[in-house]
């Protein structure tokens, strides 16, 4: 699997994902949500469409 990184509020700086799930919002947008490996906070990070179609699908 793809080693994913998002912005930590709390280190101030991006992260790895650890225990990256992909989730599907209200709005059809696709995103990875996981825990800083820094901190051990929740981070966040939307997904662009080539990323979606590249691991979502083949997820699924």
């Amino acid at each position: 699997m793809a080693e994913w990184y998002a912005f930590d509020v709390k280190a101030r700086k991006k992260v790895r994902i650890k225990n990256p799930q992909f989730v599907q919002l209200k709005n059809g947008r696709w995103a990875v949500t996981g825990e800083s490996e820094e901190t051990g906070i929740k981070v966040f990070r939307f997904l662009s469409k080539e990323e979606v179609e590249k691991f979502v699908a083949k997820k699924k």
